[in-house]
């Protein structure tokens, strides 16, 4: 777990230590071995999320018009209800494209947490991940809820339970302070297949703290979320289960808007980069940084289209220096490019500018390629729009684990 403190205006942003999504005040969760997630044999795989005060909450879903049975629940009580106390999330069965079934179940996983933490059912929201088209095994959950014992140190059973093909857990906190104010942020997430631009197959549940304005954070969960999950990509899919929630119980007391946005995009980032690093079959990191471009916006389609490529995580997985898919990437993004104008450098090694190739050292491109993060620049010099996007390789143990993934 890296840590370490990051100063942003007049904040002070430190990483904790074995910091989880219950570090902050009042966040309590809890995990059991239900048997709903074959992968996960005897492992953990049905998880509570509780604050002991009620919270404010934003939320960003799937952008999939075919919506996964616990998405639809939580996104009509997110708009129903003005405070929410508790998410129950299972890994293992995605409960999507099920019919009425999955509605009803997805009510009844709510009704079961709801009375045994004390929070009224319509108050809990649902998550689910894994496979798609089978119905929950509701006799599973229902003999399994009561055996979750929720506790302030919790938050590391809810990061492995949540786990489908994930090779580790994801999960962080930052501690902020700003002038007098103090408080947390933790987060947990999963996603290691089915990650695209715009949400993924990923969950995210966030913890705060800080006393904030719904509509604040709302704006400040997309900004964060935008920089974050949004700009990472492991195989070009979407699900219909994407979920990044944030709760807010503000026990901590307010806070400054300036100090609590950089925070959580922080903490995002950190998510997203360590969701991309361990894709399916996943052995190397690529962070790709586009600058130059002629706004914000290009400057992530560009950065995006580079990650995305299927070329692209090949060559960097043989360790290819075919730098052309790279620009051919660029071309294809629909970012406003010039070949005249176009720089790019593998590390620190300028392969190519002012639109010229350049002489350089292919062993030592060779051996920047198979280092564990592979970084690649591009600067379109056509205006002050950047952006920063993140994949991996593509090896053939990705092929392997989705030609198996049911069987």
């Amino acid at each position: 777990m890296e840590c370490g403190i990051v100063w942003i205006m007049a904040a002070e942003i430190e990483f904790l230590p074995q910091g989880t999504v219950t570090s902050p005040e009042g966040f309590f969760a809890g995990a059991t071995s239900a048997g709903i997630n074959k992968r996960a044999g005897s492992k953990l795989d049905l998880a509570v999320l509780f604050s002991e005060a009620p919270c404010l909450a934003a939320a960003l879903f799937t952008t999939s018009r075919l919506k996964a049975a616990p998405v639809l629940l939580s996104q009509q009580r997110l708009k129903s209800q003005e405070k929410i106390g508790a998410v129950v999330v299972n890994s293992g069965c995605a409960n999507a494209y099920v019919g009425a079934e999955g509605l009803a179940n997805a009510a009844e996983m709510a009704e079961l947490v709801g009375e045994g933490i004390g929070v009224p059912p319509e108050d809990v929201l649902v998550a689910s991940t894994g496979v798609i088209g089978v119905p929950l095994p509701m006799e599973k959950i229902r003999a399994s809820v009561d055996r979750i014992i929720l506790a302030r140190d919790g938050g590391g059973e809810l990061a492995r339970a949540i786990m489908t093909t994930d090779s580790f857990a994801k999960e962080t906190a930052v501690r902020v302070k700003a002038g007098n104010s103090q408080f947390t942020i933790g987060g947990a997430a999963k996603g290691s297949g089915m990650v695209h631009p715009d949400l993924a197959t990923l969950l995210c549940f966030i913890t705060t703290d800080a006393a904030l304005e719904k509509g604040f954070l709302q704006k400040a969960l997309k900004k964060a979320v935008d920089a974050s999950f949004n700009m990472i990509s492991i195989d070009g899919d979407t699900s219909p289960n994407d979920m990044v929630l944030v709760m807010a119980n503000g026990l901590g007391g307010s806070v400054p808007h300036d100090a609590f946005e950089p925070a959580l995009e922080q903490l995002c980032i950190y998510l997203a980069k360590r969701l991309a690093g361990d894709g399916e079959g996943a052995t190397r990191l690529i962070e790709t940084t586009v600058g130059g471009a002629v706004n914000l916006a290009q400057a992530r389609a560009a950065a995006r289209a580079v990650v995305s490529s299927s070329l692209v995580k090949a060559a960097v997985h043989g360790a290819d220096p075919n730098w052309g898919r790279i620009m051919a990437a660029v071309g294809r993004s629909g970012a406003e490019v010039k070949e005249s104008k176009f720089d790019l450098y593998i590390g620190q090694i300028a392969v190519v500018k002012s639109g010229e190739p350049l002489p350089f050292n292919e062993s030592a491109v060779i051996k920047l390629l198979k280092g564990k993060e592979v970084p690649l620049s591009i600067n379109l010099n056509l205006g002050s729009g950047s952006a920063t996007a993140w994949g991996c390789d593509l090896s053939p143990e990705y092929v392997n684990i989705n030609s198996q993934y049911m069987t």
